[in-house]
């Protein structure tokens, strides 16, 4: 969704820009080392021209928040260290004993999986939200691949995964890493419950994940490269604040 942003006599346009900008890397919608959004889509989500993003963007690698090479604008503010809880990796399975050597997120605005848009309640054939995460050793064992799809709800009320609506184009990373942090700051109660079941050279995790109000969040299928006896668990975790 485009935004309009409007100069006042006080501060450039420009200035204004950069300021929301810096907003987004502060609270980690973009997160350190991401590569942003083309001048082209920023001054279309803005409303503003392209002459006015390169100019945010000058002053914002001029404060050393982002810098510039040929592949385009990146992040480089430090994140800052959220509250770490295991059971908010996203997705879930994403944090394996040994750091994964290849790692690709994207997120695409798609069809869901039919038995993902029947979870989330979702009439047939309507667009979502979804996350596909994949990870593996250099030898390619350990071959990890998850894929998520978020309800209208979450879509709706989380911010930050409004905001990647615009850009889920399949092509750029997908940095979601807080999706659960995102939730509980739009003040959603998390209950998660994990099946976990084995197959022929496998183990699969479905993990469904609802609100306080019993209002489906999103569905994630995990398959790990490893054999493991079957297993369901659930737990809750509170809104933040």
């Amino acid at each position: 969704m485009a935004r309009t942003t409007q100069s006042s006599d006080h501060e450039p346009l420009y200035a204004r820009i950069a300021t929301q900008l810096l907003g987004e890397l502060r609270d980690g919608t973009v997160a350190p080392g991401e590569r942003l959004p083309a001048e082209r889509e920023l001054a279309a989500r803005f409303g503003v021209s392209r002459e006015t993003v390169r100019q945010a963007l000058q002053l914002l690698r001029r404060e050393g928040t982002v810098s510039t090479d040929r592949r385009g604008s990146h992040a480089t503010l430090p994140g800052t260290a959220a509250e770490h809880v295991p059971s908010l990796d996203f997705p879930v399975g994403a944090l394996s004993p040994e750091p994964p050597t290849l790692q690709r997120t994207t997120v695409t605005w798609e069809t869901p999986p039919p038995e993902h848009a029947e979870a989330l309640g979702l009439a047939p054939r309507r667009p979502t939200l979804v996350h596909r995460y994949e990870s593996t050793a250099a030898d390619g064992t350990g071959l990890r691949t998850a894929v998520t799809s978020f309800s209208a709800v979450a879509v709706t009320e989380v911010e930050e995964l409004a905001r990647y609506r615009d850009r889920a184009d399949g092509t750029a990373s997908a940095q979601l890493r807080r999706a659960y942090d995102w939730m509980r700051k739009a003040g959603l109660t998390l209950h998660h419950r994990d099946a976990i079941s084995r197959l022929p050279e496998s183990v699969r995790v479905t993990r469904r994940v609802h609100d306080q109000y019993d209002r489906p969040l999103e569905i994630t299928d995990l398959v790990v490269d490893a054999r493991q006896d079957a297993l369901v668990y659930e737990f809750t975790l509170p809104a933040a604040g």
